[in-house]
């Protein structure tokens, strides 16, 4: 227990302030803009790292089809479904064209400067 006895508050708190003392003026304003600075720095982690994620509802559906239905039936819905996959497809392309112009407009732009 006698160990423990060194450890006090009031004793660092003296022990801080005898340090303090015997600094000069500008060692402590160079010390306060250094602590400022680093706590400034580790609000921003702490500040940046949390965001909110948008709730995004993810629904699969599945469909039930009958155990009585028939070939023809079967190849009707895949006729529907491959024309439903050729549109998505399609849009899926259209975006794909797009952003890559936006890319090459961007990268025409930076060509002009040199980059």
């Amino acid at each position: 227990m006698t160990f423990l006895k060194r450890f006090s508050p009031f004793a660092a708190y003296r022990d801080l302030r005898f340090f303090l003392a015997t600094r000069k003026r500008h060692e402590l304003v160079f010390m306060v803009l250094a602590l400022a600075l680093t706590l400034l720095i580790l609000w921003a982690f702490v500040k940046d790292s949390h965001f909110e994620t948008p709730y995004e509802r993810n629904i699969i559906y599945v469909e039930q089809w009958p155990i009585t239905r028939t070939d023809a039936q079967i190849k009707a819905q895949q006729k529907i479904d491959q024309a439903k996959k050729h549109i998505q497809q399609a849009e899926l392309k259209k975006k794909r064209e797009a952003r890559q112009a936006e890319f090459k407009r961007l990268d025409d732009k930076l060509e002009s400067w040199g980059f």
